[in-house]
C-alpha cells in the first residue's frame, strides 16, 4: 500500500503497531496498523466484517471504515424464493429488510472515501428514493466503482431516471455530479436507452469499464469520443438492441450480445473481442465483415453460437475466415441437444494456425442416443501452435471421442488438455451423476491414449 497512512477521527483512537517482538499467541493481528487491518476487512462481506467488532475494544470501529461495501443479498433471496409458497408476499418482506440492513450500515459507516459499492437485489420503482439516497452516499465519498443490479423477478425493470437531476419540472436533464468519480459502473435490469448510456459516458471523464446488461429499451448506441479512456464496454442481453458504433482509441476488450449491426471505427488497441451469432457460415462470415478493421490486432475471441446445427442430417460448413496472425486464444461457446458432431468446430482451429489455446465451453440437455453413429471423418491437419485444449462439456459421448482424438493426432506441441464435466443444463440430469460418469469415462477412455509429454487434467 502506497500513500499515507490513514488518520482515524478522535472518537475512534487505535494502539500502535507494537515495536516489541510478539511472541507465543500473542494477537499478532491486532498489532498492525489500522490501514492495514481496514484493508483486510475490505475482503470481508459486511456482515462478516461488522462481526469482528465483537474481538475486543480494538476492533470495535474498525469495520465502519472499510472502503468497500457489497450489499449483495440476490443469492439469499433466490433460495429464499425457491421455497417459499407465496413469493410475492416473501418478495416485500425482503425489500423492506434488504433497505433496512443498507440503510443501517450506511448511518454506521465512518470512511471518507469508497472504491467499490454494489447494490444487488431485487428492487422495483417504489425504491427510487432510497437508491438516490444511497447513490448521493456514494457519490459523497467519490465512489471508484459502482455497481447497481436490480434483477426483478417480476419482470418490471427499474427507471433509469434516478440518473438525472432536475431543478424544476420541464428543466434538461442533466447528469448527477457524482459520476465524475468513477472508473467503474456496472448497470444491469435498469430501464436505460442509449441516449441514457451516451450520457453517463459523457459525465465520466475516468470511466475504464462500462458493463450494462438487461437494458430493454437500448436500441442504439454510440460509444465515441476521442478523450474516452473506456478500455473494458460490455453489452449483454439487451433484447431490443440493434446496432453498436464505437471509435474508442483505448478500448482493449468488447463484449457484445444479442445485435444486429457492429460498427468499429477508431478502436487501435482493441484485442479481445466476444460476440454471440447465429451457427450458420452466413451469420459468422458477416460477424467477421464487422470486425474487419481490427482483425489483424485481435488476440482473444469468444464466438457464441446461437444455435449449433452441425447435425450428420443437415451439415452446415462453415466460411472462409480472414487471416489473423495475432489470435492466440480461441473461445467457443454453443448449446445442443447432444448428438451434434464437434469435429466441423476444428474448422476454427484451421482457420487460425497461430492458435495456442482453444477452448470449447458446450452446453448440451439430452443424453445421447447410444445406436448414434458419426460420420465424420478425422481430418489430418497439423497445428503447431496449439498448446492448450479446455473442453467444457465432456461426458464422454462419441462426438466427445472425436474431437479428442482429433486433438491428440494434429496437435503437435500440445502441452495440455483440460477435461471439465460440467454442461449439462436439462432440469432431468442429475448433476452430480452426469460429472461422476465424465469424471469415470475421461479416465477410461481419454487418459490411455494421451502422450506422456501431455499433461490431462480432470476438473
Amino acid at each position: 500500500m502506497g500513500g499515507k497512512r490513514l488518520r482515524i477521527d478522535t472518537n475512534f483512537q487505535l494502539k500502535k503497531c507494537a515495536k516489541k517482538r510478539v511472541v507465543g499467541n500473542y494477537d499478532r493481528i491486532s498489532q498492525l496498523p489500522d490501514d492495514i487491518l481496514i484493508d483486510i476487512l475490505s475482503f470481508l462481506s459486511i456482515n462478516e466484517a461488522a462481526r469482528t467488532s465483537v474481538l475486543s475494544s480494538r476492533w470495535i470501529n474498525l469495520w465502519k471504515h472499510t472502503p468497500s461495501l457489497n450489499f449483495d443479498a440476490l443469492s439469499a433471496l433466490t433460495n429464499k424464493i425457491q421455497e417459499s409458497s407465496d413469493w410475492r408476499k416473501l418478495l416485500k418482506t425482503e425489500r423492506r429488510n434488504y433497505r433496512r440492513w443498507v440503510n443501517s450500515v450506511l448511518r454506521s459507516h465512518k470512511s471518507t472515501t469508497l472504491k467499490e459499492f454494489i447494490i444487488r437485489f431485487d428492487l422495483n420503482n417504489s425504491y427510487k428514493s432510497s437508491i438516490t439516497q444511497w447513490l448521493d452516499f456514494a457519490f459523497a465519498r467519490q465512489v471508484q466503482t459502482l455497481e447497481l443490479d436490480l434483477n426483478t423477478y417480476s419482470n418490471c425493470l427499474f427507471s433509469g431516471e434516478f440518473l438525472y437531476n432536475r431543478r424544476s419540472v420541464g428543466a434538461p436533464k442533466s447528469m448527477v455530479v457524482g459520476f465524475k468519480s468513477l472508473k467503474s459502473l456496472t448497470l444491469r435490469y435498469i430501464d436505460m436507452t442509449g441516449g441514457d448510456i451516451e450520457c453517463i459516458l459523457q459525465n465520466c471523464p475516468l470511466l475504464e469499464q462500462l458493463v450494462v446488461r438487461g437494458a430493454q429499451r437500448m436500441s442504439n448506441l454510440e460509444v465515441c469520443g476521442s478523450s474516452l479512456v473506456l478500455k473494458h464496454l460490455e453489452i449483454n442481453n439487451c433484447q431490443d438492441f440493434i446496432s453498436l458504433k464505437v471509435s474508442a482509441p483505448r478500448l482493449t476488450s468488447l463484449t457484445v450480445k444479442m445485435f444486429e449491426e457492429l460498427l468499429l471505427e477508431h478502436v487501435p488497441m482493441l484485442t479481445e473481442v466476444s460476440l454471440r451469432c447465429d451457427s450458420c457460415s452466413i451469420s459468422i462470415k458477416r460477424v467477421f465483415s464487422q470486425l474487419s478493421c481490427c482483425i489483424s490486432q485481435l488476440k482473444v475471441l469468444c464466438l457464441e453460437l446461437i444455435c449449433l446445427q452441425y447435425s450428420i442430417e443437415q451439415p452446415i460448413e462453415l466460411c472462409e475466415f480472414p487471416e489473423m496472425p495475432k489470435l492466440n486464444k480461441l473461445v467457443i461457446k454453443c448449446c445442443a441437444t447432444g448428438d451434434e458432431s464437434l469435429v466441423r468446430l476444428t474448422a476454427f482451429m484451421r482457420a487460425f494456425p497461430y492458435l495456442e489455446e482453444f477452448v470449447l465451453k458446450y452446453e448440451w440437455y439430452r443424453f445421447p442416443r447410444e445406436d448414434k453413429v458419426m460420420k465424420d471423418a478425422i481430418v489430418r491437419s497439423p497445428h503447431n501452435h496449439l498448446k492448450v485444449f479446455k473442453f467444457r462439456g465432456y461426458y464422454g459421448r462419441t462426438i466427445d471421442a472425436e474431437l479428442i482424438s482429433y486433438i491428440l493426432e494434429n496437435c503437435v506441441v500440445l502441452e495440455k488438455i483440460i477435461i471439465d464435466p460440467s454442461g449439462a443444463i436439462s432440469p432431468e440430469t442429475d448433476e452430480l451423476d452426469v460429472e461422476y460418469t465424465a469424471r469415470k469415462n475421461a479416465k477410461e477412455h481419454i487418459e490411455p491414449h494421451v502422450p506422456h509429454h501431455v499433461q490431462l487434467v480432470v476438473l
